[in-house]
């Protein structure tokens, strides 16, 4: 059984901290399920990227699906019938169906995703509603302010 420590990763992270809480306790890797690989990098500030490794996949045969707090990406690949007369002697290029389950942290959106040399890049921002963002109270001096008896007591 391998452990990995992400640690490190809730220092620099905003967003993703449930996830790395979930990842580090049921990564998968108890049962081997690390197909397909991926990666999970800070792009900005607010904003996040999660890249897969999908070679061999088409844009068709791939969804994403972002429901409540999870997003999920599946990937479907048709068994192709053999045109060509030709007989695999080794497949070591994946050609399984997948479905990977990420849980994101409250307010984060998926704003886009992209497929380029066989890497699926799923772009993320976080964004807080107005109510829940800091913000700076001014601090102001009464103005035409009463002294009520400012005598000392003797």
């Amino acid at each position: 059984m391998r452990t990995f420590d992400l640690s490190p990763l809730y220092r620099s992270t905003v967003g993703f901290d449930r996830l790395f809480s979930m990842l580090d306790q049921t990564a998968g890797f108890e049962n081997g399920n690390s197909y397909p690989p991926y990666n999970i990098e800070r792009t900005g500030e607010n904003s996040y990227r999660v890249t897969l490794a999908v070679a061999g996949f088409s844009e068709s045969e791939l969804t994403i699906e972002a429901k409540e707090n999870t997003l999920t990406v599946k990937g479907e690949k048709a068994r192709e019938a053999n045109t060509r007369g030709s007989e695999l002697l080794y497949q070591g290029i994946a050609a399984r169906s997948f479905e990977r389950l990420f849980r994101l942290a409250d307010f984060v959106e998926v704003k886009g995703a992209g497929l380029e040399h066989g890497l699926l890049h799923i772009d993320l921002v976080r964004e807080l509603p107005e109510a829940m963002k800091p913000r700076t109270i001014r601090i102001s001096a009464p103005q035409n302010g009463k002294t009520i008896d400012s005598k000392a007591a003797a």
